[in-house]
């Protein structure tokens, strides 16, 4: 019935098996990919119908996150089966999009479907180099026209030498984390973290991932030879319909040649407004010859969805042939630039950064350690100190329509960011605040990541986030026709056409710190990426050149309305006394206070308040609590307990000492309820810690001695060992504990 085959290769020191025939026979394809004892199912789809009036290709990429494959049951208390993805399924399927999606003919109107899927997860092999191969190879040997192989590959850095696939503990070690899909003569997709890396140093990561792809393509194909189907002939296919938009596209092209300067290059045009006047006045152009010429409704209607795409042409050749952009800049020009920090009164840090007309607002919020995310995910366990969630609205754009929540979109554009600023941000132990960046895009014309990436880096400052080192970002372009190219700085809008690229890259004045690269082409050549680079970095370095003259350092007061953190260190044996029985001293210390406290396992305590009254009873309340007496010290205690042989006195929470009855006064006692009453205040005296860890205090220590006192004789009595007491101790688990 299964007719099962497996091929094998040991690549970077792994096996790597693809397997088909057992999984998922109703697909166009299906195959699982094995890397280690990580393994993703790939299927891939495409449905036998067009989707009519839709002017893009319908390409879906799922990465589906099983938590089965990491042996695990997460979730709520009600609900434990996966839901929505998980940030990184999305980032995940994101990156597989972006790579596969340039080798499809962008004018198949069918949908595609490929969904990832992990089956198994080891947790040293991360689930996204064989998630790329699974992608590649079930395109590969599917019917679904397409232009690969292609693969990918993670690329890291320890002790100066490059490393094929890291595991997760040697990407933590590493200088960077790279990843990088295409051919070793192309790249179509490029990812990248890392820690202020020059610029030379990661195009020879990059071209070490790209020469160890070879195996894995030379792998692909013989696959494909083996069992891969015959592709759908999708040119000499075409509909009747389709063959008549091809023709009519034709006659628009000439029909915007013939007046391609009083249209599109009579004056520049600089904002976004006037683009799309632009836009509108050619489209209604264009509809008044269609309906002259008799076209069908339906060839009008795509026609008209596509008038912009004509457009990105003729904008492409003109920069080509003339170096002429549409605004008037220069090739290598970046737009007009605006700052601002400060804005909001409340919020603990502002920045507001332009550039041309995408405009961002990053707002930072400073909070307790425990504020920290926590996450649960299928390869991921633990908690994430520093967050950047990226939003836009329809607004952003200039249009109406409903709010939703982040889309796929926003999601990755957030990452981006985040990865952008953690190399530059400051040690948790100098700095123990949760850090929550949150970027408003209030316009978008081009790059609001990179705008999001240098809006936070002025917020931080302005909260007084000592980061180490401004960051900026720029969108890199690319105008292209055949072998014909340009490297077009500062990308926005219009000029993002057929031939074009969306290079991301960040970074400081010392070096990159995060990379995002998609392109519309087959791939980007060496040459064309060393270009790239090489404009990246003059345009970084005139963003920060203006960036730092609106806040050129952070500041050094925070905002009167961020929390304040003070760290106490305390004997590590002292934690079961501050959290005490089933949480009750520490829960009682916030409920008085209004604090957050966080107890580490170290023994430190972190106290989080942004009322200084309440912040300073806590911090005297921990002190008392974990304080070792010593002798010499003077304590004013509470009578707690009346004995014939003397009296215990509370000096410390949970912590008594004995007052004998030969040290409550210099004249002679005979019972301490002559003297003393339970609930008096008295000042004491420690006069010894014995070395059983016993207090002996003394009341008259601290009195004038009478004149001419004689010491009385009193006999010996062996009462030590019923001293009793109250015990000081306090029965908890320690470390990590928050209250509540």
């Amino acid at each position: 019935m299964l007719d099962v085959k497996q091929w094998s290769l040991d690549w970077g020191g792994r096996t790597l098996t693809v397997e088909t025939g057992r999984y998922a026979l109703l697909t166009n394809a299906s195959c699982t990919v094995r890397y280690g004892d990580t393994v993703i199912l790939a299927t891939a789809v495409m449905s036998k119908n067009t989707r009519d009036g839709i002017d893009f290709f319908p390409l879906m990429v799922n990465f589906e996150e099983k938590m089965y494959a990491a042996g695990k049951i997460k979730g709520s208390r009600f609900i434990k089966r996966e839901g929505k993805a998980s940030e990184e399924a999305v980032l995940s399927g994101r990156l597989v999009d972006r790579a596969i999606r340039p080798l499809f003919n962008q004018d198949i109107r069918n949908d595609v479907q490929v969904i990832l899927t992990a089956l198994s997860f080891d947790g040293e092999n991360d689930s996204q180099v064989p998630a790329m191969v699974a992608a590649a190879t079930v395109l590969s040997i599917s019917d679904i026209p397409w232009k690969g192989p292609i693969a990918g590959a993670r690329i890291g850095k320890i002790d100066g030498k490059f490393i094929l696939n890291p595991s997760f503990a040697q990407r933590e070690q590493g200088d960077f984390d790279l990843f990088v899909a295409g051919v070793p003569e192309k790249i179509v997709m490029v990812e990248a973290e890392a820690k202020e890396t020059p610029e030379d140093e990661m195009i020879s990561a990059m071209q070490f991932g790209a020469q160890n792809l070879k195996p894995v393509l030379d792998f692909i194909a013989k696959i494909q030879s083996e069992v891969g189907k015959e592709k759908m002939d999708f040119e000499n296919n075409l509909s009747e319909i389709e063959k008549k938009l091809r023709e009519t596209e034709i006659k628009v092209r000439d029909f915007i040649k013939s007046h391609v300067e009083d249209w599109i290059f009579d004056v520049p045009k600089k904002g976004r407004t006037e683009r799309v006047a632009m836009v509108d006045k050619i489209s209604e152009a264009i509809k008044e010859m269609l309906q002259t010429e008799g076209a069908e409704e339906q060839i009008q209607t795509v026609i008209l969805s596509r008038v912009k795409i004509y457009i990105e042409e003729f904008i492409t050749a003109r920069i080509l042939e003339k170096g002429q952009r549409l605004d008037g800049r220069g090739i290598e020009d970046v737009r007009p630039l605006h700052c601002e920090v400060g804005l909001l009164p409340r919020t603990h840090g502002t920045g507001l950064f332009m550039r041309g007309d995408t405009q961002v607002l990053s707002v930072i919020t400073l909070g307790a350690p425990g504020d920290k995310q926590t996450l649960d995910t299928m390869e991921e366990d633990g908690t994430k100190r520093y967050m950047h969630h990226y939003n836009d609205t329809p607004a952003t754009y200039g249009e109406a329509g409903p709010l939703r929540g982040p889309g796929n979109r926003a999601i990755g554009h957030g990452a981006l960011a985040e990865k952008a600023l953690l190399p530059v941000l400051p040690e948790e132990k100098d700095f123990p605040y949760t850090i929550r960046v949150v970027s408003e895009v209030m316009g978008s014309n081009g790059s609001s990541s990179m705008a999001s990436t240098c809006g936070s880096t002025l917020a931080l400052m302005d909260a007084g986030v000592p980061i180490k080192k401004p960051v900026a970002g720029i969108a890199m372009g690319l105008a292209s026709i055949g072998d014909s190219w340009k490297v077009i700085t500062d990308l926005q809008d219009i000029e993002d056409g057929p031939g074009g690229m969306d290079f991301k890259i960040t970074g400081t004045r010392d070096g990159i710190t995060a990379i995002q690269m998609d392109t519309k082409t087959e791939g980007l050549n060496w040459e064309l990426i060393k270009q790239t680079f090489k404009q990246s970095r003059e345009a970084r370095e005139k963003i920060l050149d203006f960036m730092i003259q609106t806040i050129s350092e952070p500041r050094k007061e925070m905002s009167p309305f961020a929390p304040r953190i003070v760290t106490i260190e305390i004997n590590p044996d002292k934690i079961r006394d501050v959290i005490g029985p089933g949480g009750k001293v520490i829960n009682k210390i916030i409920d008085e206070t209004g604090v957050q406290m966080d107890i580490e396992q170290d023994g430190r305590v972190i106290i989080t308040s942004s009322d200084a009254v309440g912040m300073q009873k806590a911090i005297e309340w921990v002190k008392a609590l974990t304080h070792e007496i010593t002798a010499g010290e003077t304590y004013e205690g509470e009578v707690v307990r009346l004995e014939d042989f003397g009296a215990f006195v509370n000096v410390l929470p949970g912590q008594d000492g004995l007052v004998h009855v030969s040290e409550i006064a210099w004249s002679r006692t005979n019972k301490p309820s002559d003297v003393l009453k339970i609930g008096d205040k008295v000042k004491v005296l420690v006069k010894e810690i014995d070395n059983l860890g016993r207090v002996n205090l003394s009341i008259r220590a601290l009195l004038p001695k009478p004149e001419g006192y004689v010491e009385y004789e009193r006999p010996q009595r062996n009462d030590r060992n019923d001293r009793g007491g109250r015990s000081g101790g306090r029965s908890s688990h320690g470390g990590g504990h928050r209250g509540r």
